[in-house]
């Protein structure tokens, strides 16, 4: 036997290995890594979300390119966030989404444990708070001034369980279909699209909704709105992970 030998047979045994399902948290990234990732990732998301409505505001008048200006820079902003940290913590930079990989997780699926889920969901609302208060000291405004903008009208609840549906069925239905290698193009195509044809401009994600309510600004959220905006956020995501159920229903071969 040479001294090669067994430096053969054992990458062989390690290409062997069990490999992580679609979706599932990368196993090897520590868990203060991927808590990091996803606090930086929703700051920047935030910042993204508030900075360039500050800019579009200052630049223009018209509300149409105001709208057409952030959801661009949201767009660009969170494709490049999803493929820079997507291989440290997947990506979640929303409470929506780890909260229905937990569920599924429970049911046998991939996705996080319950002390992840603890982990995660309090760093995307800290990110989501930090990134209002960056964007708005950048742009001279008050650090802290809660927004005015009151959204509280049925149709566009109806509008935010109608985008996180549908960002909840893109994502888990990527897993399913193993083409989460898409999910940065795939995804901030998705939010850009239903920035325009929701009512609600496509919160869809709790920990942007509370770091909206932060600022006064053309990407606020008054206080008094992100209950109901959160409650329907959550809704839409049960909704979004029945229609994975139905759409991408597993045969019996599969499943084995």
């Amino acid at each position: 036997m040479t001294a090669t030998e067994p430096a053969a047979s054992d990458a062989i045994a390690a290409d062997q290995s069990p490999q992580p399902a679609p979706g599932a948290t990368p196993p090897r990234t520590p868990l203060v890594a991927r808590a990091a990732a996803e606090l930086v990732g929703t700051a920047a998301l935030v910042a993204i979300v508030v900075g360039s409505g500050i800019q579009a505001t200052q630049l223009t008048d018209d509300v149409a390119l105001q709208l057409l200006a952030n959801s661009t820079a949201t767009v660009f902003g969170l494709g490049v966030l999803i493929a820079l940290l997507g291989p440290v913590s997947g990506a979640h930079f929303n409470p929506a989404v780890t909260l229905a990989e937990w569920w599924t997780a429970r049911r046998g699926g991939a996705g996080v444990n319950a002390r992840e889920l603890a982990v995660y969901v309090p760093a995307q609302v800290v990110g989501g708070i930090l990134g209002a208060l960056l964007a708005d000291a950048m742009f001279g405004e008050p650090l802290v001034k809660w927004s005015t903008h009151d959204r509280s009208a049925g149709n566009l609840l109806l509008g935010e369980v109608v985008a996180t549906a549908g960002l909840i069925l893109l994502i888990f239905g990527l897993a399913r279909t193993d083409r989460l290698r898409f999910a940065s193009v795939a995804v901030a195509s998705y939010i850009g699209a239903a920035y325009w044809f929701t009512s609600s401009t496509s919160f869809a994600n709790p920990a942007v909704t509370i770091g909206r309510a932060f600022t006064d600004t053309f990407a606020g959220i008054a206080p008094a709105s992100v209950p109901a905006f959160i409650g329907m956020q959550l809704i839409g995501a049960a909704v979004g992970l029945a229609l994975v159920a139905v759409v991408f229903m597993r045969g019996k071969a599969d499943a084995e």
